[in-house]
Order: structure tokens, then sequence, then C-alpha cells
């Protein structure tokens, strides 16, 4: 109940955010943006861009700065590293049901056979998850969001959002979280066992990109980085790390034109 009320609160933002840019135009501003578009065409897979970016500068500048990264530090300095490893084993290994029946949605029955051995070994003799011995049998310990699922389908991102205070999503994310949260044991976790659960998935995802966040501050557009790495990370785990190559026609042709040139002047 507890995992259904987090993401009860997500959708509301979403269908907040969608209703907010409905209503933040004018006639009169409807008709500028529909000249600057035959100038500037913004892009596609962010309409809601005039509020995501204030959403982005609140969460970057102020929660990530003030709350996310020096809580993040502190936790990862300061918990004793066998805790550590073992509160974060306990909270993947609640994940792992859920993963076991997107793998068989997407017809990945070694993958839901995999996921269903390290829920069963992990649960039992890793103590609830805090050890992680079906790592020693090199089951692989990644995981299937219902977003995937989707994604394997043909179903598209949607509309790029930005969760104030959460980061980036979209809103096939937030549908694949939600379903995700109607499995067991997510439905039936309490709130406050599943507040622990979320803060120590989120403090150790905050730690993983505490390396990289130099790449935000050298950009020269820190929302746009953040949002074209955010869909490539998304396609990243569509294809289980092997997403395929596009070749970009236009851009193909434009440098073939520029060699051709080249051959002339030789």
């Amino acid at each position: 109940m507890s995992s259904a009320i987090t993401l009860y609160f997500r959708i509301l933002l979403v269908i907040l955010i969608l209703t907010l840019s409905g209503c933040s135009t004018t006639p009169e501003e409807v008709t500028q943006a529909e000249t600057a578009e035959s100038h500037n065409v913004g892009d596609p897979r962010d309409p809601f861009e005039v509020i995501n970016r204030p959403f982005w500068t609140f969460t970057w500048d102020y929660v990530d700065k003030y709350i996310a990264k020096p809580t993040s530090e502190v936790y990862t300095t300061y918990t004793p590293p066998f805790l550590r490893t073992g509160l974060y084993n306990m909270a993947l290994n609640l994940n792992e049901p859920a993963s076991i029946i997107n793998n068989v949605l997407q017809l990945k029955f070694t993958d839901a056979a995999k996921s269903t051995g390290r829920f069963v070994l992990n649960s039992t003799i890793g103590l609830f998850g805090f050890y992680d011995p079906a790592s020693d049998f090199d089951w692989s310990g990644e995981q299937e969001e219902f977003g995937e699922v989707l994604g394997s389908y043909g179903i598209g991102d949607g509309p790029y959002i930005v969760i104030p205070g959460l980061g980036p999503s979209s809103v096939r994310e937030e549908v694949g979280d939600y379903v995700d949260g109607l499995y067991w044991p997510m439905v039936v976790i309490d709130f406050w066992p599943n507040i622990a659960r979320l803060s120590i998935l989120a403090l150790e995802g905050r730690a993983a990109v505490r390396d990289q966040e130099q790449l935000v501050f050298e950009s020269e557009d820190a929302y746009e980085f953040i949002k074209n790495a955010y869909f490539q990370n998304m396609k990243y785990k569509l294809y289980d790390g092997n997403p395929p190559i596009v070749i970009n026609e236009a851009e193909e042709a434009e440098i073939d034109a520029f060699l051709d040139e080249f051959e002339d002047i030789d």
C-alpha cells in the first residue's frame, strides 16, 4: 500500500504538469509560439520544457545541492561498507519479483529463471537479501522494469518530464513504475519500510554519479545534457546494453558531399 501511495503522488505530479502545460498559454501566446515554431522547431521529446526547466533548476540547484548530495556523502562516508552493501542488496532484492514478471512478459525466460533463482537464494541463504550468494553462480543482477516491457512492444518514452525534487522521467517510465509498485511484495510493504528502501536506493544512486557530475557543470546547457543522457540511458536499458546503431542519413550525405569536394580539389 505504501509503494502505491508514493506512486500515486508521482502520477499526480505528472497529471499536474500536463494540466499546467495546457493552461499556461493564452491564445496570443499560442499564436506567438506557432510563429516561433516556423523558425525554430523545439525538441519533440520535450513538449513541456517551459515547465520542466524551472523544475530542473529547483531540483539541481536546491534539492540536490543542499539535500541529496550532502546526505549521500555523509551516508557513504560514515556507513560501514558491509552494512551499506547489505542494505543496498536488500533494497534491490525486493525488486526481483517484479523483474521476474517483466522478463516473462518480454519472453526472456532465461533471465526470468535467473531472477527467480536470485530471489529465492538471496532471500533465504542470503538473509532476506542482505548477502548476495547468487552472484557466486554468475546469476546476473540486471533487473527489468515494466517501462522496459512497454518499450519492447514498441511504446515510446512519451513526453519528457522533470519531477520536482526527483529528477528526469517520462510518461512511460512513470506508468512502468506505477505497475511495478502493484507487484508483490511492493504492494504490501508498509509506508516507513518503503521510505527506507527508496532512500537507500536514492542515496546509492546519487553516490554512483558523483564522479560524473563535473560533466554537468562543464556542459553548455545542463538541462539539455541531462535530458539527452536520460534518453540514452533509457535506450541502453531497453536494449540490455546493446542499442542499435542509428545512422543519420542526412548527416552522412553532408559528410559524403564534403569529402567529394576534397576529392574534386585533388
